[in-house]
């Protein structure tokens, strides 16, 4: 059985066999029904033509199943004796998931590995023999895994039932990268090594003895420059050599002579319990006593081992035997990993010829003025507000053209409810409020994101996202925090949800709880348009039009967002002093080196995986939202609105803030997303039952005024944008990540204290200068 493989895995032509189904409650009992059970065999028939859902036959009969739920149904690909499940495995920046997209194309999909929450993408390909299902794992220096990325990378390597693993490595530092190489042929599981980067090796004069390595390795070696598909072929010849011999021997790596005496007491209990893993490298994991490996282990053997009294009287043997020799736990550690290293060198030495300089030229001039001490900050800061003033200048005309589409439409959605008689308050609800409000989000979310995490991934393609890190860690760790904060508060940027899932990569769990309570004090992309608003209303002029124009505001904006930054450092400061207390762990972070972006994948890779995911979450919450906003808005008691009422209860608090009880109103009902705030905002105050647009600025700025806002009460309200609650969105993932209900609140708690507190502040001090 190979629990790797879901229903979703299955190609058109393809069978399986039923192994579980994960699905639960009405729709497990409706496949049931209809003959999807246990040891049920399925083939898979074509697919739509958008992709989802899937047709398969089952019993006889045909039946189309939507790909979340095929996705929760394990089947045993060994039915298909053409189709074997791949893992694709590096350190980061070795160009994995580059090769991944090359191999796959469009036949993507996002996944999750067997047993675990964590999605990992997916794709299959074919070779001249046989066809394969890709899972493209994190990056990861090493199985002895430091974070929860890489503990997903070492699982799924290990106990994911893969039919073979491909360790990608970059040509360029091959010793370093072999450490990981030498790692996973000790498991025993079927592998090859995939040199990539091949060209940017010839470059710089780097030569390596592709067949010299092999024979070292024992291992099939595929050279590959991966963005260029006709090296590929090679590379499948050599993976359907390693499926046609999966029972190679494990590499051997010697260690002390105390080590491999304690490894030998413990192989005549490692070698029944497994046939997939070699008994040696299960050995060595149950002398290291790693809690997170083994708790891994006993789930993929599915049994206890600190239950079986004899293998734990062996272990406890083979621990007296090394503490006699003067060995302990973490001196085992170092010594593995010595060997490891020391073995890796040594075949390095053999294979590779490097030349006297391998800092190229290139790489040093980028690297004086992006980290240099007079260039970087300034650099920083100049690339920050150049990214937020092409997303705003870009971001107008596409949600002016989306917001003028979804708005006409609802005008024929009105005309189809007139035409069935529908009564009046459901036409209010599903078209004026969960329509209006979703329309809403979608148009004023997509383009800014659409832009905004391109630009990112360029960045990041580029290698200059770890420069960042780099640059900021002397800040974080003055804080206590870790320099890698940075990189997920650069992801922040783009949305708060994105950046606190981007804590996985931080090794320490404090550190990463800093980072995810902290990530929202800098500005998401809904935050954006209202503040570029209010900017321009009040403080720059909104006479003047065209991008040159727009660069004023970008400037002021970018002042605010760098006010977030520094809450940031003094938040996470703040927290390493309290609730959080500790030092900061050592730091580590490649800085790979700098490349020529694939702009065209770039682009199609960061809107399927960030902006179209996260725009999805949005509008799951959006569309209640709507509902709720709506009801408030047309239901009276007493000729009063319900809305009206609560913002008139919440007049006091606003006033105290230097708003009013409408403003502090629409940032409550905009918790599902920033966007409708101000839609909210001119909606009570013209009276209407429904989100209105804004219309051109000028119109904007006289019903504000008119309302009574000065320019004290748009600093408020720009000072409240930028701290306060998160949008519920990152809320739940917030939740999901943190697994607390108390972090969670907490991150609640953080910004909106240093919002309340910030407003008071400048409302007294303005209140004073007028008095004075």
């Amino acid at each position: 059985m190979n629990p790797f493989l879901s229903l979703n895995d299955i190609q058109p032509g393809q069978t399986a066999r039923v192994t579980e189904l994960l699905v639960s409650g009405a729709m497990r009992r409706r496949l049931m029904d209809l003959g999807l059970t246990a040891d049920t065999q399925v083939e898979c028939l074509g697919v739509s033509p958008l992709g989802d859902p899937v047709s398969y036959r089952i019993r006889g009969a045909v039946i189309a199943i939507r790909r979340e739920y095929s996705r929760q149904i394990r089947v045993d690909g060994n039915e298909n004796k053409n189709q074997f499940s791949v893992a694709l495995a590096g350190n980061p920046n070795v160009g994995k998931s580059t090769l991944f997209n090359s191999l796959t194309g469009s036949s993507q999909h996002t996944g999750n590995w067997a047993g675990v929450t964590v999605s990992c993408f997916k794709g299959s390909c074919s070779s001249k023999k046989y066809n394969y299902v890709f899972a493209d794992l994190p990056g990861t220096y090493s199985l002895m895994a430091h974070s929860a990325e890489e503990a997903l990378a070492r699982d799924g390597i290990c106990f994911g039932n893969c039919d073979a693993a491909v360790v990608i490595c970059d040509s360029t530092c091959l010793e370093r990268n072999l450490n990981l190489v030498l790692q996973i042929l000790e498991t025993g599981i079927p592998a090859m090594v995939c040199v990539n980067f091949m060209d940017e090796a010839a470059k710089k004069n780097i030569r390596v003895d592709l067949p010299a390595l092999s024979r070292e390795l024992s291992a099939p070696v595929a050279g590959t420059t991966a963005r260029k598909k006709r090296s590929l072929e090679h590379f499948l010849d050599r993976l359907d050599e390693t499926v046609d011999h999966p029972d190679t021997e494990p590499f051997h790596i010697s260690y002390d002579a105390a080590v491999e005496q304690a490894i030998s007491m413990l192989l005549p209990f490692t070698e029944p319990l497994s046939s997939r893993l070699s008994p040696r490298w299960l050995a060595l994991r149950l002398l290291e006593n790693d809690p997170g490996l083994l708790r891994s282990l006993n789930t993929f053997l599915g049994r206890d081992l600190s239950e079986d009294d004899a293998l734990c009287q062996a272990v406890r043997q083979a621990q007296s035997h090394l503490d006699q020799a003067g060995i302990f736990e973490d001196d085992l550690k170092d010594r593995i990993v010595s060997g490891i290293v020391n073995t890796a060198e040594s075949i390095a030495s053999r294979t590779v010829s490097l030349p006297e300089k391998p800092y190229g030229k290139r790489d040093a001039f980028w690297d004086r003025i992006l980290t240099g001490r007079l260039a970087g900050y300034p650099a920083m800061i100049g690339l920050l507000a150049l990214i937020f003033w092409l997303t705003i200048t870009g971001a107008n005309y596409p949600s002016a053209l989306l917001s003028s589409l979804f708005f006409s439409f609802q005008e024929k959605l009105t005309a189809a409810f007139m035409a069935v008689n529908a009564p009046q308050w459901l036409h209010g609800i599903l078209v004026l409020g969960v329509y209006r409000v979703l329309a809403w989000v979608i148009s004023v979310m997509l383009p800014p994101m659409a832009i905004f995490f391109p630009l990112f991934t360029l960045l990041e393609d580029f290698g200059y996202l770890p420069r960042i890190a780099y640059n900021l860690d002397r800040p974080f760790q003055c804080c206590k925090a870790c320099g890698k904060q940075a990189l997920t508060m650069a992801m922040g940027f783009g949305c708060n949800a994105a950046g606190v899932t981007g804590c996985r990569i931080i090794d320490s769990p404090r550190e990463r709880l800093i980072a995810i309570l902290t990530n929202s004090f800098v500005p998401c992309n809904g935050r954006l348009p209202a503040l570029v608003t209010l900017i321009t209303l009040f403080f720059t002029g909104a006479s003047s039009a065209g991008p040159i124009s727009s660069l004023r505001p970008a400037l002021i904006l970018t002042f605010f967002i760098l006010t977030g930054v520094a809450a940031t450092f003094f938040v996470s400061r703040l927290l390493s002093a309290t609730v959080l207390k500790g030092m900061p762990s050592s730091f580590t972070l490649e800085l790979p080196p700098y490349r020529r972006p694939q702009i065209g994948r770039v682009i199609w890779r960061s809107i399927l995986d960030r902006t179209l995911f996260i725009l999805g979450r949005a509008a799951a919450v959006a569309a209640p939202a709507g509902l709720v906003i709506w009801i408030l808005a047309n239901v009276s008691i007493g000729d009063i609105s319900l809305l009206a009422r609560f913002s008139g209860y919440l007049d006091p608090i606003g006033h105290l803030m230097g708003m009013d009880g409408v403003i502090l109103m629409a940032f409550i009902l905009g918790l599902p997303a920033n966007e409708i705030v101000i839609p909210i905002i001119i909606m009570a105050y013209t009276s209407q039952g429904t989100l209105i647009e804004p219309g051109n600025l000028s119109d904007l700025h006289t019903l504000l005024i008119s309302q009574g806002w000065t320019w004290v009460t748009a600093l408020c309200t720009m000072v409240f944008f930028l701290f306060h609650w998160p949008c519920s969105t990152t809320l739940m993932t917030i939740k999901k990540e943190t697994g607390s209900l108390k972090w969670t609140c907490l991150a609640v708690l953080l910004p909106t204290a240093c919002g309340v507190i910030l407003c008071m502040a400048i409302t007294a001090f303005s209140r004073l200068l007028t008095f004075l």
